[in-house]
C-alpha cells in the first residue's frame, strides 16, 4: 500500500528556558524567561513505516537543541537567537524547513508590553 502522505511536520509549542538575552547590559545581568515555538518540516522518508517509537523522529531531540542553543550563549537580539536556532536545527536534523518563534516577557519598552516575539523561517 502506497502512502498518500505529502507533508511530515512536527510542532513543539512552549519550549521554556531561562537565559541572559537582551540588548542592554541590565537585561543580560538577570536571567529571564523565554518561550520558543518550533515547527519543523521533515522529508517524507523520515516518516516511520511502523508503529514503533524506535522508528519515529525524536522530538525530544528538537527540544533539547532549542534549550541548549538558547542557554549556551548570550545574545543581544532575539533575531540572532532565532537565526541560530534555525541553523542549529538544520545542521543537526534532516529538517528541510524550520520555523521558530522566540518570545520574551516584559521587554524594556516605553509603553506597557506583556511580551515580544520574533518569528523566522529558514530552509535548506
Amino acid at each position: 500500500m502506497t502512502s498518500s502522505v505529502e507533508t511530515y511536520r512536527i510542532r513543539l509549542e512552549g519550549i521554556r528556558f531561562r537565559a541572559r538575552h537582551g540588548a542592554s547590559r541590565a537585561e543580560r545581568d538577570l536571567p529571564q524567561d523565554f518561550v520558543v515555538d518550533l515547527e519543523v518540516l521533515l522529508p517524507i522518508a523520515s516518516l516511520p513505516h511502523s508503529d514503533s517509537r524506535a522508528r519515529v523522529f525524536d522530538y525530544d531531540h528538537l527540544a533539547t537543541l532549542v534549550v541548549d542553543e538558547g542557554t549556551s550563549v548570550s545574545y543581544k537580539l532575539l533575531e540572532t537567537l532565532a537565526e541560530r536556532l534555525i541553523n542549529r536545527v538544520l545542521a543537526d536534523t534532516p529538517a528541510i524547513l524550520v520555523q521558530v518563534r522566540v518570545k520574551k516577557f516584559g521587554p524594556p519598552t516605553s509603553a506597557s508590553v506583556d511580551a515580544v516575539s520574533v518569528e523566522l523561517v529558514g530552509k535548506r
